[in-house]
């Protein structure tokens, strides 16, 4: 995703490295996944302007007219891997080998995606106020609020459709690509490709590269599907595409044809952006009846018994009377015949903060696996809704 803003460009991954649905979108998620050196050497790499540009196919509907990190040449067309994977599909899904030769003789390596991919350095403490200081800020929320406006039709009958108030999916484009600024310069099927395979060394390498491998089967058919030049897909270093960065499969998944023009595009269409995330967030068990907040304030006592229900699962699953025999106290209290989860939002060395989640918020972990993003993508929302208020 760049040239982008680096607070944005280090929150792009957290569904991808956990072999989730969006990205989602991909974000990583409390902490950076990257080192302070390889970070410094990725700032310094989307600073420096391509050598030379590819041609893109002057046909392909709304081509992008340009991209970063071109690569270097790997000749991955005939490497042993890529070559069961372009058989594979010739013959699964029909598509002529000799093209897939000629397209992937253009694809290249791109040394960025992979230093972004790799790992954060242990023992970095975890802080929400931090996290959430990068996203419920002026420029985030003015940008949101001019984003309603000139969206609110959409935005309602999202919400009529599918239930999902405007605020949860104005939150989520703007946590994601601050409503369509960074949606990402690199080249999808580079990206894909280089990580699917020439992921970096890691204890989850072979699942990552099957992941991957995965993302680049749907972008193909995506592509072909909606009659676009594949190499003109641009998206994040992960592969994610759009104002929503919806992963391909996510795209062939979820998103939606939300303005009827017959065509699913999540990176001109706002429409579809909008319809795409309700979409998703009901498939992923969203409910449109419960109550609109969806987290509460708790203290916990000294004796800790509550421990046992921290870290169990991205589901809303144990009744408000079992929470309380074990020491978690409601400052407002919730609908008594609902479930709930609990959640910390760690502050490095401050105090956490914890508090009931309910099925909804979990819902939006379903985009990006991370506390921390949901909370934000709910304060943000919240924050814009109430300044178009005044």
């Amino acid at each position: 995703m760049l040239p982008i803003k680096y607070p944005a460009l280090s929150l792009l991954l957290a569904l991808p490295l956990c072999l989730s649905g969006v990205h989602t979108a991909a974000h990583a998620a409390e902490n950076s996944n990257i080192s302070a050196a390889d970070r410094a050497r990725a700032v310094r790499a989307a600073k420096t302007p391509p050598v030379k540009k590819t041609a893109l196919n002057a046909a392909a509907r709304k081509a992008p007219a340009k991209f970063d990190f071109e690569g270097e040449f790997v000749d991955y067309a005939n490497w042993k891997e890529v070559r069961a994977f372009l058989d594979e599909m010739s013959a699964k899904h029909g598509f002529d080998r000799a093209e897939l030769d000629t397209l992937f003789g253009k694809v290249r390596y791109v040394d960025t995606t992979v230093q972004l991919m790799k790992p954060a350095p242990p023992g970095k403490p975890k802080n929400w106020q931090a996290y959430s200081a990068r996203f419920i800020e002026p420029v985030r929320i003015n940008a949101g609020v001019k984003f309603w406006d000139e969206n609110a039709e959409a935005l309602a009958r999202a919400e009529r459709e599918y239930g999902v108030p405007a605020e949860i999916i104005v939150g989520i484009i703007g946590v994601e690509t601050v409503y369509g600024r960074n949606t990402g310069r690199f080249r999808v099927l580079d990206a894909l490709t280089t990580l699917a395979f020439s992921y970096p060394e890691s204890p989850t390498r072979a699942a990552r590269m099957e992941f991957f491998k995965g993302e680049l089967e749907n972008a193909l058919l995506f592509a072909r599907k909606d009659g676009i030049d594949p190499l003109t897909l641009l998206g994040s270093y992960a592969g994610a595409i759009g104002l929503p960065q919806f992963m391909p499969s996510s795209i062939m998944k979820y998103a939606v044809d939300f303005d009827g023009d017959s065509h699913i595009d999540l990176r001109n269409s706002t429409a579809d952006a909008i319809g795409s995330v309700a979409h998703f967030l009901v498939e992923h068990g969203w409910r449109r009846d419960d109550p609109a907040i969806s987290v509460y304030p708790v203290t916990v006592s000294a004796s800790r018994a509550w421990e046992k229900f921290i870290g169990q699962g991205l589901q809303a699953k144990y009744r408000l009377d079992e929470l309380q025999a074990a020491g978690v106290s409601v400052v407002d209290t919730p609908p008594p015949n609902m479930l709930f989860g609990l959640i910390d939002l760690q502050n490095g060395s401050e105090a956490t903060e914890y508090s009931l989640a309910t099925n909804n918020f979990f819902a939006i972990t379903q985009y990006n696996r991370s506390y921390f993003y949901a909370m934000s993508v709910i304060d943000l929302g919240k924050a814009i809704s109430q300044v178009r208020a005044r």
